[in-house]
């Protein structure tokens, strides 16, 4: 996978939250707000020419206290969620 050029992590009144670049592509209907965790892993995505699953379920154990199953079952979620939102390809 890899994440769509155009999409920009930030913070707004404390919220992350994923928001097109350009005016045009503003849709207040339709705001993308993540967690602590899936903004970190947001964030060490976008740094990568391509991601698996397998790295974020390793980025997630690497910074939280979190064994694998969880982090896997988590990062498979999240992965779904940006794939079905249009954000990662």
């Amino acid at each position: 996978m890899k994440t769509k050029k155009g999409f920009k992590l930030r913070t707004v009144c404390g919220e992350n939250i994923i928001v097109a670049e350009g005016l045009a592509n503003i849709d207040f209907g339709r705001l993308i707000t993540l967690n602590e965790s899936a903004a970190f892993l947001w964030t060490k995505a976008v740094e990568q020419p391509a991601f698996t699953v397998d790295q974020l379920t390793q980025w997630l154990i690497d910074e939280y206290e979190v064994d694998e199953p969880t982090a896997r079952k988590d990062a498979e979620t999240l992965a779904e969620n940006w794939l079905k939102i249009g954000i990662v390809e």
